[in-house]
This record gives C-alpha cells, structure tokens and sequence, in this order.
C-alpha cells in the first residue's frame, strides 16, 4: 500500500498538478491539506473518475483537508479531539480497508505557529499537544496507522538548508521540534528518516527569493508510522520533481510503501 501527503496550497490552483501526479504514481491513499475550499467545492469529479474515493473536510479560503482512497474510506471523522471551540478544518481520520485488515490514516495540518510573539504560536503548541495526546490514544488500538501531513516542523539540522537562519522561526523553534519528538517518543515513526537516515532533502522551498532554484529548501511534511505499520515499512521518498511543474505548489509529496 502507498500512502502520500500533499500540501497543494488551493487544491483549485492545483488540480490539473494534483490529477497528473496520481496519474504517474497511482498511490492508494493521499492525504492532501490546504484546501482553501468547502466540500461542496471540492473537486472531487475528477479524482473519482481516476478510481479515487474522497472524503474532505473544507473550509472557506484557508485549510482544508482530505482524503483520497483507491480503496473504500470508513468512518471519516473530521477535528481533533480535545478542544471544540477549534473550527479551523485541520484534521481528518478515516479507516481504509486492506487484504489483511485495516489502516487508519489522518490527514494533519498544523498550524504555521508565525509570529512566534504573537498568540498563533501557543495556538500551534496546543494543537500539537492535542495531535499528541490523540495520537496516544490511537496506539491503544494497535493497529497500523499512519499521521500524514503538512506538521509546520522542521525536526532537525538536517532538514532546513542552513539552521541558523531559522533559529527564531515557529517552525524550527525548540518548542515545536520538541512536539515533533514527543509524538515520535510514543513509539511513532518518522518513514522518511527510517528509509534515509542522514541525507538534506526537502519538502518546501518558498515562492520569493529563488528558493527552488538555490534548494533552499525545509523538510516539513512527515508521514508518522505506528508500530504496526512501521514494521512492514518498505520505502519512502520525496517526489521534487513535481515543484518544477507548471504553477506548483511550494509543497511537494511525500510517500511510503507500507507491505499490508
């Protein structure tokens, strides 16, 4: 089964990118993020017409999510528990049915967390420890599932182009990378570090300063494996290409093969 995660940056923007793309690669299951639409909005034709199932949860203008299945979806549940007074759409969870059982699958958006003076960045802590705290619910399940998406953090050196230029930024402050590592201390696994233990690859590169151009790139889009599907992990990667296309995303895809 391969899975995949997508910040499309307005799905309308990117939809012809979105429908090449899963015409090449054919992966089961794609979670995509930043919508920027309603569900009545959403596109949904012309995934269907390529075999996919579609389950989303929009918003007007700013996030979104959802999540495209090859396979049935079941039981999608939109928000992340634990605070309902949160109406921003930045979580979905859903069950996709295997040949030897089930695999659960959410599809995150976190919040940027910029400026970090302002109130944006307790409200990404929070959410964090809301995911977090979801998250270690769900290993009581012990099943393979897998917390796919756009975290707005860069873990480590090894992920941003040069450290010291983010050093006060939300997304690399010590605070956030410390969320990313409690999540993972819960017995979850980062696939693409398993697969490419010591290598600076990225999965976005800003619109302004020829970031692409120069790879000025960070690594913030992760694919968080449980132990049930971290054991049949197979391979990961990060399709790059697909920034040099025609009106991109700044975000680009992130996969793995799990052997379920």
């Amino acid at each position: 089964m391969k899975l995949a995660t997508w910040n499309v940056n307005s799905i309308k923007v990117r939809q012809p990118a979105v429908v090449a793309w899963l015409k090449e690669t054919i992966p089961d299951v794609v979670c995509l993020q930043e919508l920027k639409c309603t569900e009545d909005a959403f596109p949904a034709v012309s995934f269907e017409e390529l075999g996919y199932n579609c389950a989303v949860h929009g918003q007007k203008t700013y996030n979104g999510v959802a999540i495209l299945s090859r396979r049935p979806i079941e039981d999608a549940t939109p928000r992340l528990p634990g605070d309902d007074g949160d109406d921003h759409a930045r979580y979905l969870e859903a069950i996709i049915p295997s040949r030897q059982g089930t695999v659960r699958v959410a599809s995150i958006y976190a919040p940027n967390g910029n400026p970090v003076e302002s109130d944006k960045f307790p409200y990404k802590l929070k959410f964090l420890d809301r995911l977090k705290s979801h998250a270690q619910q769900l290993l009581k399940l012990e099943e393979p599932t897998a917390l796919l998406g756009d975290y707005n953090i860069i873990p480590g050196p090894d992920d941003v182009w040069n450290p010291e230029l983010w050093e006060n930024d939300a997304l690399y402050r010590p605070e956030s990378r410390s969320a990313f590592r409690a999540i993972q201390y819960l017995g979850y696994t980062d696939a693409f570090r398993a697969c490419h233990a010591q290598t600076h690859q990225y999965t976005f590169w800003d619109y302004q300063g020829g970031s692409w151009q120069k790879d000025h790139g960070i690594r913030i889009d992760h694919i968080l494996l449980s132990p049930q599907a971290a054991d049949h992990l197979t391979a990961s990667g990060i399709d790059k290409n697909v920034r040099a296309g025609e009106k991109p995303s700044d975000h680009v895809p992130v996969w793995c093969e799990i052997d379920i």
